[in-house]
């Protein structure tokens, strides 16, 4: 029987007793002979000399653990400590389970919150150990309703009796709630799916020191955690990059897919930055020690050698990508080299550790001619400084930190990049438009392949994803930003992969220099806990930091205050805190993310930053003329931009005049122009208005958006047209067809329907029909094909304008979408999902002129066989 591999990691607010928990695991597991404690310094997972110094983790480490005859637990330690929450998050990517550990005296803790969100995001399954039982302090009964109140509803006591645990779990799921009532009990395999599912979250009490409650709890793994089922083909996740003493490089990854044997070929990458090498040493670490493999199983979590191109997140084989960390670094300090060193030879040197933690960024500053490093907090870079010296026997020091801000956008532009010095050729057209909060940068792409190639189009994409874009308010890092490629170009013989290195960057500075820039600054979730005479002060302090502050809690002799706060307020706050309370009161602080910042007009006065004299991030083009390159600036590239990137002019159509709507003429679209315009007027009250600077409002033309009356976004999908028609909304909107649907709605219906057929057969496009049916008892909706075109009617509590909605959104990523309706709440709608609208009116005129059409093409037809007939005709009589 084959072995199974089940992933678990254990995760906890730093000093709930995580590591002890791992260690008491081990040992009952018999993996161990002795138990070694965090304090001692002899903890089996702490394996680092600062590890065992400081009494925490800091880097992510596994062990072996036999569960049963054929299950093997892959025990993953993560660190607890906020600042180190990064590489915690990368250790999530590989997981299938996770046992996330609560102190019975501290409860849920800000952090905890933080871990359960990246918990939720990654859909583990969740097993709660709560730590500390112990101790003088801990109320079972009170923690566990922290736990249901802080956490989910669903967290369930499993040291109860087993029919109160079951009566519990049994409100879980209405499948498990029938086992129950049925039998009295659930049966183990559908505990297990509950978990899987993350409806239920076992917990268990104890102390883990003591081994008080540890047996419990890997039994509860041993019948409950989730064992995936792997497929065949090859696929693996890098999550982690190391060296080990000698200096080799390690590539950590799970095997997600088939097996991996040594000395196997892996490659990844594209267009130039593709690779190929050989995975040369396969190695299972359990602690500090690990033996090498000849194949790692899928489940298995092995170390490689001889890759030197991996990267956290990565995937190889048939593995995708990993999701974008949600941790990032909100700070940044100047790293201060000894006299006797120079940047330009520290520099690749300190590269190696972004490796291993790509949440560490060193960045050479041009302006102050210093090296910025980004970090999550003090004790980071305390550990850092420590890793330099024994890595690279360089003494460091840092300066003071400062608070890392970000910039986005609050409009939409055209961003145009051109790049054509001598023999070299890239042009590229990129759209950035404002993305939700946290998004970061998203990337899609409008362009066919027709016009550019998809290994140029790919590069394209690496390029944008290679590298922090500078925003042109302060030159902080761009974020929270949807860019799609709408066009590009290159030359057959000339264009090299520099080239569109250069014109991508180009085409991202060109759309920010056009666009209202918003500055974001990092803020805190807090929990404050303070003396009761203290709260004015901490609510009076907060507020003048541009914090908020939700409602005090009293809890005995101490008011506990929540809410969050800017950074640059917050971090040294502890500092005022413990001289105010004098020594009572105690702050916790998680990254809560970025929001726009509360004083930014002074921020980037400070700093001063001018994006036209940065020319190492130029927003102008290089064009060719007369066999020489010259530059033109940014805001007259779009004037000699050599392709059309599809953002074109909307050149109303003569309508005929029977089909013109009072008010206006009628643009290609269907609608009248005007009737666009306050549609545009209350999408952009709603969104915020499409602004351009002063300096670009002179210029021949005027900087082209999606939203501007002036532009329309020229379809670039391939593959057919659809038309959507919201039924009843034509039916009454059509004198005739309203006329009839008074004496006989189903009439009516089929009247539409015959209509459409004969359009759509003329026109050559997908057509859906939609009717309303949400008022129908029990309906579960239909969709019926009808002679080329789709019927479709809604299901219950479903409107035709939310199905409509939801297919205008869908199809129109790939697909050229048009909705026929005079709903003008719902023609506002489809105008932001990027579909084009049609009102009833415009859409009567066009199925009346398909209609004339027709019947033109089939008197034609008609008079060509008389004509025939008759030359045929007067033949035969010459020929007699």
């Amino acid at each position: 029987m084959a072995t199974k591999h089940i992933c678990v990691g254990v995760t906890a607010h730093v000093d709930a007793g995580k590591t002890t928990l791992n260690e008491a695991l081990l040992y009952t597991g018999g993996q161990l002979r002795r138990l070694g404690r965090v304090d001692h310094g002899d903890a089996y997972l702490d394996t680092d000399q600062l590890e065992r110094e400081r009494g925490i983790t800091i880097f992510s480490k596994q062990a072996l653990l036999p569960l049963g005859e054929d299950k093997e637990l892959v025990l993953m330690d993560t660190p607890g400590h906020a600042d180190f929450s990064a590489e915690m998050e990368r250790t999530l990517q590989v997981l299938d389970c996770a046992v996330l550990v609560i102190s019975g005296t501290d409860g849920v803790q800000g952090h905890t919150r933080t871990l359960w969100r990246l918990l939720e995001r990654y859909h583990l399954p969740v097993f709660l150990f709560v730590n500390k039982m112990d101790l003088a302090g801990a109320d079972r009964s009170a923690v566990l309703k922290a736990l249901r109140e802080g956490l989910d509803s669903r967290c369930t006591d499993f040291t109860a009796q087993r029919s109160a645990r079951d009566e519990e779990i049994a409100l879980c799921d209405e499948g498990a709630l029938e086992d129950f009532l049925s039998g009295g009990a659930v049966p183990d395999e559908a505990v297990a799916r509950l978990v899987a599912q993350r409806k239920l979250f076992p917990c268990w009490f104890g102390s883990a020191l003591k081994l008080e409650g540890v047996e419990e709890l890997l039994s509860g793994l041993e019948r409950y955690a989730p064992a995936p089922d792997y497929p065949k083909e090859f696929a693996a996740r890098v999550f982690k990059i190391t060296r080990d003493d000698q200096g080799n490089r390690l590539t950590w990854m799970k095997i997600t897919g088939g097996s991996l044997k040594a000395k196997t070929p892996l490659s990844g990458g594209a267009g130039e930055e593709r690779w190929e090498e050989k995975a040369d040493q396969l190695r299972l670490y359990s602690g500090a020690k690990f033996r090498a493999v000849d194949r790692a199983e899928a489940g298995c979590v092995v170390a490689v050698t001889g890759l030197s191109h991996t990267r956290p997140g990565q995937g190889l084989g048939a593995q995708g990508e990993g999701e974008r960390p949600a941790l990032e670094p909100a700070l940044t300090y100047e790293l201060i080299l000894p006299p006797e060193a120079a940047p330009h030879a520290a520099l690749p040197k300190l590269r190696q550790l972004e490796e291993e933690d790509p949440m560490l960024r060193f960045v050479w500053d041009s302006r102050w001619k210093q090296i910025q490093v980004r970090l999550m907090g003090q004790v980071q870079l305390e550990i850092l400084k420590r890793v330099i010296a024994q890595r690279f026997d360089l003494e460091v020091d840092f300066g003071p930190g400062r608070v890392l801000y970000r910039e986005t956008i609050a409009d939409t532009v055209e961003g145009i990049g051109h790049f054509e010095p001598l023999r070299h050729y890239a042009e590229v057209h990129l759209l950035l438009e404002p993305g939700p909060r946290g998004s970061g940068v998203q990337l899609a792409t409008a362009c066919s392949t027709d016009q550019l190639d998809l290994n140029w189009q790919r590069l394209i994409f690496t390029h944008l994803l290679e590298r922090d874009h500078p925003g042109v308010l302060t030159g902080s890092p761009l974020t929270d930003v949807k860019i799609t490629l709408l066009a590009g170009r290159a030359h057959e013989k000339h264009t090299e992969g520099g080239d569109f290195r250069q014109a991508t960057y180009r085409a991202v500075r060109q759309g920010l220099m056009q666009a209202e820039s918003v500055l974001l600054e990092p803020f805190y979730d807090f929990t404050l806990e303070v003396p009761a005479q203290c709260v004015g002060r901490a609510m009076t302090d907060i507020q003048a930091m541009g914090g908020t502050v939700e409602p005090p809690q009293s809890r005995e002799d101490m008011t506990v205050l929540t809410g969050f706060a800017p950074v640059a307020g917050m971090r040294d706050y502890w500092q005022t805190v413990t001289a105010y309370t004098r020594g009572c009161g105690q702050l916790s602080c998680t990254m809560r993310g970025y929001e726009p910042c509360h004083n930014a007009d002074e921020v980037v006065g400070e700093m001063g930053y001018d994006p036209e004299r940065d020319e190492e991030n130029p927003a102008g083009s290089v064009f060719c003329a007369h066999g020489g390159g010259y530059y033109v600036p940014w805001d007259q590239v779009a004037a000699m931009a050599h392709v059309d990137s599809g953002l074109t002019r909307n050149t109303p159509e003569e309508p005929e005049p029977s089909a013109a709507p009072a008010g206006g003429s009628l643009d290609r679209r269907g609608g009248s122009l005007e009737q666009d315009r306050e549609l545009q007027a209350l999408f952009e009250q709603t969104y915020g208005p499409v602004k351009r600077p002063a300096a670009f409002q002179s210029q021949k033309k005027p900087a082209r958006t999606s939203l501007s009356e002036k532009y329309a976004i020229r379809d670039q999908q391939t593959g057919p047209e659809y038309l959507l028609v919201d039924g009843y909304n034509i039916i009454f909107a059509w004198d005739d067809l309203h006329a009839l649907a008074r004496q006989d709605v189903n009439a009516a219906r089929e009247v539409l329907t015959e209509l459409l057929i004969e359009y759509r057969a003329f026109r050559k496009c997908q057509v859906i029909l939609v009717f309303d049916a949400y008022k129908v008892k029990g309906g579960v909706g239909s969709v019926e094909r009808r002679d080329g075109i789709y019927v479709v009617y809604t299901k219950e509590a479903e409107t035709a304008d939310a199905y409509i909605e939801k297919t205008t959104y869908d199809l129109g990523k790939d697909h050229r979408v048009r909705v026929a309706t005079s709903d003008g709440m719902e023609q506002w709608i489809i105008l932001g999902h990027g579909a084009l609208r049609l009102s009833a009116r415009a859409f009567r005129a066009e199925v009346e002129q398909t209609r004339g059409e027709i019947a033109a093409l089939i008197a034609r037809h008609n008079v060509r066989p008389r004509e025939e007939n008759k030359l045929k005709h007067t033949a035969k009589i010459k020929k007699h």
